[in-house]
Formats: C-alpha cells, sequence, structure tokens
C-alpha cells in the first residue's frame, strides 16, 4: 500500500478543519485535508448557510404583507420552493470550490475520501496509507431522529433542504435552535406548522425571557406549539400522510415529520478504537484546553468534540491549534464565558453572556427590561413586539448578559458582545449615545430595574 507523510494531517473540511489546516500551512507545515463529502463541512452545505438562505427567502412573505401599510400596492402570486431550493443548491456549489481554491493556494493537499485510523499517526483513505506527526480529527456532527416506532419516517434538517416540494403541514420534533428555525421557515413560506417537544418549554438554556416572548411571537405569526407532548409513534396513512400519535392527544397528521432532537458528533468511522483515543457515551472525542486526546499525537476541535457547536468556535479552536502546534509564539486561550449567539427564527434571537438564571446564582444582579413595538410595525400594522434585556452584576455595575428578540437581533448583539469581552458596566452603557431611531439604542437608554 503507498504512503505519502505529512507534518499535520486533518480530517474533515469543515471550518474548524479548513482554519486549522490554513493556519498551519501558512506557519510552514506540510500540510493535507481529508474530506469524504462536500468541501466547507455542515455549516456550509446543512447548517448556517442554507439556512440563513432559506430564512431570507421566507421572510419577504410577511414584508410584502408589511409594504401594504406603507403604501406599496403589492401583488404576490405564490412562491416557488423549487426556484429557492436551486437557488441555494448554486451558492453553496460556488462555496464548496471556493473552500477547495482556499485550502489550494494554502499549499494544502486535498484528499477525497473518508479516513480510518490504523495506528496514531497512520490513516488510511481508499488504499492509500497517509503518515503524519500529528492528526487532527474535525468530523463535526450529524442530526439525531427520536427513538419511537415510525421514526424512519420523518427527515432531518439534512434532507429538509432538499425536499421537492415545500409540505402543505410540518410537524417538527424538538424545540432548540434548529427547530425553531425551521418552524419559521416553513411558516413563512405558507406551510402550516407544529413544534412537537417533550420538554414544557422552548431554547433550552436560554434566557427565560427570551423563550418566553419568542415563543409568543411566533404563535403569532401561526406556528402552533405542543408541549410535554411525549410522540409514542408515527404511520403512513392511507393518503400517505404522516399520522403521529401523541400520548393523551389525538392523533396529528401531517405531510412531512422532521426530526430536530439535537446532534451526535461524527466518529463512529474513523477506527478510534484502534488507537484508544477515549470518547464520551455519544461518541465526542475527549479532549483537554489544548485540544488534545490522550493519545499524545491526535487533536480535536469543533462540534466532534461535543462542547459549543458553533461554526465561529470551530473556526477559533483550529485557528488556536495550528498557532500552538507550528507558531512560535503560543496563543492566549480561548474565552469561552461571552460567546455570542443568534437563533434565526422568526423574529430573530440574539444573546452573550449570562442568562438572569445562572447570573443569580452567583451575583446580585439587577434586571433591565424593555418590551416595545418596533417602529416599522406602527405603520405595517404587525401586532409583534420586540425584547430587550440586560443583567447587571449590582456590586461591580458590569453587565452580564445581553438578550434580544427582535429584527436583526444578531447584528444587534455582535457590538455588544465585544463590549461584553471588555468588560462594560452598565454606567459605561448609560454614558452612550444611542442612534436614534433604531431599536439597538434601547440597550443605552434603559434606565430603571424591574422590581
Amino acid at each position: 500500500m503507498p504512503t505519502d507523510r505529512f507534518d499535520f494531517l486533518v480530517i474533515g473540511a469543515g471550518s474548524g478543519g479548513v482554519r486549522a489546516a490554513r493556519f498551519a500551512a501558512t506557519l510552514g507545515a506540510r500540510v493535507a485535508v481529508v474530506e469524504g463529502r462536500e468541501f466547507g463541512g455542515t455549516c456550509v452545505h446543512r447548517g448556517c448557510v442554507p439556512k440563513k438562505l432559506l430564512v431570507n427567502g421566507s421572510e419577504y412573505g410577511t414584508a410584502f404583507e408589511d409594504a401594504r401599510g406603507f403604501g406599496w400596492d403589492v401583488d404576490v402570486r405564490g412562491h416557488s420552493w423549487p426556484a429557492l431550493r436551486d437557488a441555494k443548491d448554486r451558492e453553496l456549489l460556488r462555496l464548496d470550490g471556493a473552500y477547495r481554491q482556499l485550502l489550494a493556494r494554502a499549499n494544502v493537499t486535498s484528499i477525497e475520501g473518508f479516513a480510518r485510523f490504523e495506528d496514531r499517526q497512520r490513516v488510511i483513505v481508499g488504499d492509500v496509507r497517509y503518515e503524519a506527526d500529528r492528526i487532527l480529527i474535525a468530523t463535526g456532527g450529524r442530526p439525531l431522529r427520536g427513538e419511537f416506532p415510525g421514526a424512519e419516517l420523518g427527515i432531518t434538517s439534512d434532507e429538509a433542504f432538499h425536499l421537492e416540494t415545500r409540505p402543505a403541514t410540518v410537524a417538527v420534533l424538538g424545540a432548540g435552535y434548529i427547530a425553531l428555525e425551521f418552524a419559521g421557515i416553513f411558516r413563512g413560506l405558507g406551510s402550516e406548522v407544529h413544534v412537537v417537544h417533550r420538554g414544557d418549554a422552548i431554547l433550552k438554556r436560554f434566557d427565560r425571557d427570551v423563550r418566553s416572548h419568542l415563543r409568543s411571537e411566533m404563535e403569532k405569526r401561526g406556528v402552533d406549539f405542543q408541549l410535554n407532548a411525549r410522540v409514542v409513534r408515527a404511520e403512513r396513512t392511507s393518503s400517505g400522510r404522516i399520522a403521529i400519535h401523541i400520548e393523551g392527544r389525538a392523533p396529528l397528521e401531517v405531510d412531512v415529520m422532521m426530526h430536530a432532537v439535537g446532534r451526535a458528533p461524527n466518529t463512529e468511522s474513523l477506527g478510534l478504537s484502534v488507537v484508544g483515543v477515549a470518547q464520551r457515551d455519544n461518541g465526542a472525542v475527549l479532549v483537554n484546553e489544548e485540544y488534545e486526546t490522550n493519545v499524545s499525537s491526535i487533536f480535536a476541535v469543533g462540534d466532534v468534540t461535543d462542547r459549543v457547536q458553533l461554526t465561529p468556535v470551530a473556526l477559533a479552536e483550529g485557528m488556536w491549534l495550528a498557532r500552538r502546534l507550528f507558531g512560535t509564539e503560543p496563543p492566549g486561550p480561548i474565552d469561552y464565558s461571552s460567546i455570542p449567539t443568534a437563533v434565526f427564527t422568526q423574529p430573530s434571537v440574539g444573546t452573550v453572556g449570562l442568562t438572569e438564571d445562572a447570573a443569580r446564582a452567583n451575583h446580585d444582579v439587577a434586571i433591565y427590561r424593555s418590551v416595545f413595538k418596533p417602529m416599522r410595525h406602527t405603520l405595517s400594522g404587525r401586532d409583534e413586539r420586540t425584547l430587550m434585556k440586560l443583567v447587571v452584576d449590582r456590586r461591580t455595575d458590569r453587565v452580564l448578559g445581553v438578550h434580544v428578540v427582535g429584527p436583526e437581533a444578531g447584528e444587534i448583539v455582535q457590538g455588544f458582545a465585544a463590549a461584553l469581552t471588555a468588560g462594560v458596566t452598565k454606567s459605561q452603557l448609560d454614558a452612550t449615545v444611542g442612534i436614534h431611531p433604531t431599536a439597538a439604542e434601547e440597550l443605552v437608554t434603559m434606565r430603571e430595574p424591574v422590581a
């Protein structure tokens, strides 16, 4: 079997893997990336990028409705799901090529196929052996399905991007950010949408006010929430639809049942047991604070470690590791305490820092909260409210958390994330001149804490 040798071999051409490979190559290492699917990984092909494009497309429906309040005579003749789907696919194909070019320009060797470990410094791809001093696992994750009879009748987010037609009726199982984003997409495009969740609230681990406010706003848009709902089975009906049987409730009959109940690391086919890499019960690769596994030559970053499943985090980890392994100066640690995130629901969510409940566990907190109608809806007539919330430490005056539900929430919170990272205080926000008229100015004009 032929063998090729590198300084650094990366398994997975997603966000973390590509970033690590490129930086390692610029630092002088001989680098190769192994990828068995599209270059760009989950984010580019089955995650944030196509999802945001579908969100953008689905928002036009409400925008057309709102335009009438501003004097526009809008004649909407419907929506073509295949046109949106195919336009999205063309953009993803372009991005696949762009990622390949990025690697080529950095003198990184691209190897197409799936890797499995032979030993701690060798992997096999097809009928070729590749050897490296250091090997990085950056294989990401995959969506899970619920466990009940008939679960196989449902799709996951992977398949949702490629449906032949837009379903008239959809049941989304789960209430995390992926579930709620797809609920908004389908509802915005005109589908009847039911969110079915075994828990009693949506968006686990988000701020309590964010969770309740978002649910209320999504219900206004026509999304049906069935919480505390345990699915016991699903079956195909004589009409070809899917009947979802929920404990103690009438069956729910839909065209598409979509699983959005979590994700699992992609590690099954890597042969990690051959080299003794330690894993969690769900297959996640265990690493220390420097992304080292228990095998000295093997490292892991990104979703495959099942720590913080966000593309920018994988990017930061990949770059940090490349600098650590091949740079001349050790990089400072990544700060995980103030990682901002957005949920591209409709309306959207942006958040950074501590939730109210998490802050109360260790701090004496003051809460500043404002709920108001966005300016555009004073004329559109839409019954929608924006939520903005600050969590502040009374003793130090430091802002511990910023939470927004409303239009462009992610865009707003990105700037405040920089402020939180710098240690901004409530007094400093009070001293900041707002931009008027904007929604974001509310975050620097809230003066009185809530009772």
